[in-house]
């Protein structure tokens, strides 16, 4: 079974199951490590299927709003401006990904929908003394944004391209990133 074989069959196993799945669980059943499966989980995610990690396991979280990639572009100090523009504006930022062109796509599950989720990111990141994700792409990154309409959307690309981080995706990023 392929990569792509298997991931579709994570995610039929995720709609059938009426609780949350343990990653050993997919494992054994599909026959692979569990660290395959932690990797195609982060694929899915990026390929924009809402799993979500629970302490009992995966589930499948499904949200029906209109759901947008944004490539953008700013430096770590116009994070926590970009992030509560996009909440401000109704927008959740599902997470934050970028595309290294050595070591591929790397993404993080962020979920924040309201000020007080930013606040709380921010502060994690602050006492983790960690860096960036899109620190190691000079900037650039990508979120996956759902709002309740694509004019909300619209309105938050608008916002987003009149501060100047808003930036084109190449043909490649369209066709490859969901």
């Amino acid at each position: 079974m392929g990569g792509g074989e298997r991931r579709a069959r994570i995610v039929e196993l995720l709609e059938k199951a009426p609780t949350p799945v343990s990653g050993g669980a997919l494992a054994r059943e599909l026959g692979v490590s569990r660290q395959v499966i932690v990797q195609d989980v982060a694929l899915l995610r990026a390929d924009g299927h809402g799993v979500a990690s629970t302490n009992r396991g995966y589930v499948l979280v499904r949200d029906r709003r209109p759901r947008r990639l944004f490539k953008l572009h700013h430096g770590p100090g116009e994070v926590a401006d970009e992030l509560y523009l996009i909440v401000d504006m109704g927008g959740t930022v599902e997470d934050t990904m970028v595309n290294h062109r050595t070591y591929g796509q790397m993404s993080a599950a962020l979920g924040l929908s309201s000020r007080r989720d930013v606040e709380r990111f921010l502060a994690e990141l602050k006492d983790s003394r960690s860096s960036l994700l899109s620190g190691t792409t000079s900037g650039y990154h990508f979120h996956h944004v759902v709002a309740d309409s694509e004019e909300d959307l619209d309105a938050i690309g608008e916002a987003l391209a009149e501060r100047g981080w808003l930036v084109p995706m190449s043909d490649y990023e369209r066709e490859t990133l969901r």
